[in-house]
């Protein structure tokens, strides 16, 4: 599978880790629903680990990698506060080209305790 981020004149990233937009081509399409951490008593760093490292399950699971994952969706209860970590622990997982990426903020998560819920899409051959 192949993957292009897109760049157009005046649009441009607002923080490194993601791409405006991503062209892809591939056979098959991942759906991945939100993740969420399993340690809700942990630090939210361990949290957003956790969260990840789940997703990165599911991805190999249905055959695919962090490179084949085009568009990642997280959800925080404490958007100011954890979107800089977020930021620094999705580099340990993302690679260039990154993929698109929506990040919002909420007054509430489908699950006590949850701070932060990710979801994601990939397309593989």
């Amino acid at each position: 599978m192949r993957i292009r981020g897109l760049q157009a004149p005046g649009v441009k990233a607002e923080a490194d880790g993601y791409s405006p937009g991503v062209v892809a081509d591939g056979q098959r399409w991942l759906f991945l629903s939100g993740q969420v951490p399993q340690d809700l008593d942990a630090d939210i760093r361990t949290q957003i680990r956790q969260v990840f490292e789940q997703t990165k399950k599911l991805l190999d699971a249905g055959g695919a990698t962090w490179e084949d994952v085009v568009m990642v969706r997280a959800y925080f209860l404490h958007l100011e506060r954890d979107l800089p970590v977020f930021r620094e622990v999705r580099r340990e997982f993302l690679e260039p080209p990154y993929p698109a990426a929506t990040v919002v903020g909420v007054s509430a998560l489908a699950g006590e305790g949850l701070q932060v819920e990710m979801e994601a899409v990939a397309v593989v051959d």
